[in-house]
């Protein structure tokens, strides 16, 4: 059985000789970070996790119990790059995780602190193991898991019941009423970051579905934030993106 303490070992010294002490303390800067940084690149970082799956196992695919490990072995070492690290073996082994995990990644979302963690681990990995729930049939469970998300008191547990429907509605799939449910409930937030998010997945819904946007926003508009309707009406024909800016604006 491989050695879960070594591997993650082994993967933050790869990481330690590709960094850059100015990168380092420029990132921490900027994400507010209290973490320890190394300064990598975040396409060296799925790099290096990439190089070092595939030295333990076929296709670098981790399977289900193998990538929680890992995660979690990365997850427990100090370093920025470390937990995304983490991250990213979640995202290459998302296919193998099920609704019974996410209380494992629910903990990583409420030790992130950081979008930078927070978003791929709701978009990619939360959002992935949802849409094929819901695909399966179960999709009265993943709604039981997202409701509590979405009145949690953790504003980046509220973000990921959001983000989590970011990829399928932006496909044309989905389920928008879910979304829209939490979003209309969330609307008149104060965390940016919420807003933020609200406005992200209104603007990547549109693109497949204008007329479901603009019609959920007209009776809102007073309600949007700023940040919630630049972003939201981005994708809108101009006339319907100059009539709601108007409407909120009045």
């Amino acid at each position: 059985m491989l050695d879960t303490a070594a591997w993650a070992l082994g993967v933050r010294d790869r990481l330690a000789e590709q960094g850059d002490r100015h990168r380092a303390e420029f990132e921490r800067a900027y994400l507010k970070s209290s973490r320890p940084h190394l300064g990598v690149r975040v396409p060296l970082v799925r790099a290096t996790v990439r190089e070092a799956l595939r030295d333990s196992g076929p296709r670098g695919v981790p399977e289900r119990d193998l990538a929680l490990r890992l995660a979690a072995a990365l997850w427990s070492l100090p370093e920025y790059e470390c937990h995304l690290a983490a991250v990213e073996v979640l995202v290459r082994g998302r296919r193998r995780l099920s609704l019974d995990d996410l209380p494992a990644v629910e903990g990583y979302l409420r030790e992130a602190g950081t979008w930078a963690l927070v978003d791929p681990l709701a978009v990619e990995v939360v959002g992935d193991v949802v849409a094929r729930a819901d695909a399966s049939g179960d999709a009265g469970t993943a709604t039981q898991v997202l409701d509590s998300w979405a009145v949690d008191r953790d504003f980046w547990v509220r973000r990921t019941a959001l983000l989590a429907h970011l990829r399928p509605l932006r496909q044309g799939g989905g389920d928008p009423d879910r979304f829209l449910r939490y979003a209309d409930a969330m609307l008149e937030e104060r965390e940016f970051f919420v807003r933020k998010a609200i406005g992200w997945v209104l603007r990547e819904t549109g693109r497949r579905r204008p007329e479901l946007v603009a019609d959920w926003l007209r009776p809102r508009a007073a309600r949007c934030s700023g940040v919630t309707m630049r972003e939201a009406v981005k994708p809108l024909p101009p006339e319907v993106r100059e009539e709601l800016l108007a409407v909120r604006r009045r």
